[in-house]
């Protein structure tokens, strides 16, 4: 039998149905994604490191998606870290069912890491000292996943049955959906931003 034209497998055909499994909401697995590609899971080893690697593949493929990270590091620090973390909460808004597995995993992806590195730089640059740098990196992740996991919840995020003391008529009041955690992250990252603000005003008083 002939050999055929084009392979069975790639990286990216690879990572693009990891991304399709894990959307649906099917258990992640090699062999469950094997399955899904019609081929044996020892072929996926050809291309990935295994699971950590597919997930890897994803972490990049999705990354890559949401433009999350490609910004330059130029303008104001605060313009930066606005920009990232609406990209990033984006990205994990399009694939909320793969943060359980992304958060697990030590990241590598060379695209992601230099988006890492990007914002490193710029906030070392705007003054932040070295040893706190990537604590509000870490924060910063923690936010953005956060508020992508709020942007993918239900249209109604509270629903009570009875009486309330306040929380029914502020719900009358306000909106639902995505209007309503398009607001509740811009007021956090003004939140974020005017505390990181103070904070960088003290350090370099």
């Amino acid at each position: 039998m002939a050999r055929p034209k084009v392979p069975l497998l790639s990286v990216d055909r690879i990572a693009d149905a990891a991304l399709e499994l894990v959307d649906s909401g099917q258990p992640f697995g090699v062999n469950a994604l094997a399955r899904r590609l019609g081929v044996t899971p020892s072929s996926l080893y050809n291309h990935v490191d295994g699971r950590d690697g597919i997930i890897e593949l994803m972490r990049g493929r999705f990354s890559r998606e949401a433009n999350a990270g490609a910004q330059a590091a130029e303008g104001e620090w605060h313009e930066v870290v606005a920009e990232t973390l609406r990209a990033q909460r984006r990205m994990y808004a399009a694939h909320p069912n793969l943060v359980p597995l992304i958060v697990g995993k030590t990241i590598t992806d060379p695209y992601v890491i230099g988006s890492y590195d990007r914002l490193a730089t710029t906030l070392l640059a705007a003054g932040f000292p070295d040893d706190e740098v990537l604590g509000v990196i870490a924060i910063l992740d923690a936010y953005a996943i956060g508020m992508g996991l709020d942007l993918a919840s239900p249209h109604d995020v509270w629903q009570p049955e009875g009486e309330t003391e306040n929380l029914g008529r502020l719900l009358d009041d306000a909106p639902h959906g995505e209007e309503r955690s398009d607001r509740a992250f811009e007021l956090g990252l003004e939140f974020l931003i005017d505390s990181l603000r103070g904070r960088l005003a003290r350090l370099l008083a």
